[in-house]
């Protein structure tokens, strides 16, 4: 009878192990989310937002496949170095950040289809619309022990939207009918994790 409760809380025991989770936070000191756009046709205009956070968990310090994402930003710390153009873009023509101060991406989940690739696919929620996206993705040099002790691990993802998609509706164009800001929006969040 022993050697079967022994056993019994052996499997219990591997069964908790195998449910076990790692976390990591995101080092928003090392992470940026940026965007670009077009601007009049002819060049393009970029910026990040300075201000996010987000989690994952993993099933193990070094695999990622399956691990799961959530990431949250703050509107108002958009920045592409103009300041009149940031109050532009945080009014009702862009993202309306008064009204809708956050933009959230959960529900994520990281595939892997490749050596260090990945799909990131969740529920990305800007102003108030929710839509579910696929951020091509890719691990940067695996998972590294820093000088001071702490494990970490870094991704590049990228994505394109249609601003229009999310009620991003400021739509000017010149006399010769050149829309201002394109609606195509490329997206890459660069991101360092630091295991908890």
């Amino acid at each position: 009878m022993k050697t079967f409760i022994s056993l019994l809380a052996s499997f219990f025991m591997m069964g908790q192990f195998a449910l076990a989770q790692v976390q990591w936070a995101v080092d928003p000191a090392h992470t940026n989310a940026r965007f670009e756009v077009k601007h009049l046709g002819i060049a393009f205009v970029d910026g990040e937002f300075t201000s996010l956070e987000g989690q994952v968990e993993s099933t193990d310090s070094t695999n990622f496949d399956g691990a799961k994402v959530q990431f949250s930003i703050d509107v108002n710390s958009i920045d592409t170095r103009i300041d009149a153009r940031d109050e532009h873009l945080r009014s009702d023509d862009f993202f309306s950040a008064e009204k809708f101060p956050k933009m959230t991406f959960q529900n994520a989940v990281l595939k892997s289809n490749g050596e260090g690739k990945f799909e990131l696919t969740g529920d990305l929620t800007i102003k108030d619309v929710t839509k579910k996206v696929t951020f091509n993705t890719v691990q940067n040099n695996g998972v590294i022990v820093d000088p001071w002790g702490q494990t970490r691990a870094g991704f590049t993802a990228k994505l394109s939207i249609n601003r229009f998609d999310y009620n991003i509706s400021y739509d000017d164009k010149t006399p010769a009918g050149v829309v201002a800001v394109a609606p195509e929006v490329d997206i890459i969040v660069n991101v360092e994790l630091v295991k908890q």
